[in-house]
């Protein structure tokens, strides 16, 4: 009987990374990911181009920085979790719920991109990219190409039918990758190539934290350096 409590009283240590490099090459993938490379450049043209850079760099020293120094600072003293680190603070433990909601949601948003991407990865070995031409099912009567030599006497006579010119990258993306229909109420069917890279992005996620961060440590070995 004593036995059986002393076997349901035991707490199973947490995992500790295997070397230092293995937690500084995760915290710079934790910083510099899809947002610095996709999203970065697309607020910085939108909202001022370089002007942009300055209260962005002050956001980033005077919060950015004490806060992912307090981060990591209180994560590797009190090696907790996102909720569980909460309990010197019960107060604050809704603080712990909703990081992880944010974090799943976020998670979420990614793994889409990142499907895209290796879509766009495995179609860039053809011999002749499919989003350089016109002529392909997916493609309009007002698709232009920008690849080699521009047709612009094609371009006059669009846009003298009141017809404006879309690049045939722009119909590849919306007609062939998103297959975008008319309207929200118009389901659409399913795109079966995106829907196999989204999962096989998912089964490599999991693949990836499924033995605990000795494992994830070494796999940054690969994608903190990309």
């Amino acid at each position: 009987m004593n036995d059986k409590i002393k076997m349901k009283g035991e707490t199973k240590e947490r995992e500790q990374w295997s070397n230092k490099l293995d937690f500084l090459l995760s915290v710079i993938g934790f910083c510099v990911g899809l947002g610095n490379v996709w999203r970065f450049p697309y607020l910085c043209y939108k909202n001022g181009g370089g002007a942009f850079l300055i209260p962005y760099c002050i956001c980033a020293l005077l919060g950015g920085l004490p806060m992912f120094f307090l981060e990591v600072g209180i994560g590797q003293f009190m090696s907790e979790g996102g909720i569980s680190v909460w309990k010197m603070s019960p107060l604050f433990q809704g603080i712990g719920f909703a990081a992880i909601v944010v974090c799943n949601w976020l998670n979420v948003y990614y793994i889409v991109i990142i499907a895209w991407a290796l879509y766009y990865f495995i179609l860039s070995f053809q011999g002749e990219l499919p989003w350089t031409s016109c002529g392909n099912w997916w493609n309009t009567g007002s698709c232009v190409s920008f690849a080699g030599v521009t047709n612009h006497s094609l371009i006059q006579d669009l846009k003298s039918n009141n017809i404006t010119p879309v690049d045939s990258v722009v119909e590849f993306w919306d007609n062939r990758v998103l297959q975008i229909s008319d309207g929200v109420e118009i389901l659409g069917e399913m795109v079966w190539p995106l829907f196999g890279t989204l999962l096989f992005s998912w089964v490599c996620t999991y693949f990836a934290i499924w033995k605990g961060v000795k494992v994830t440590g070494k796999i940054m070995y690969f994608t903190g350096k990309l």
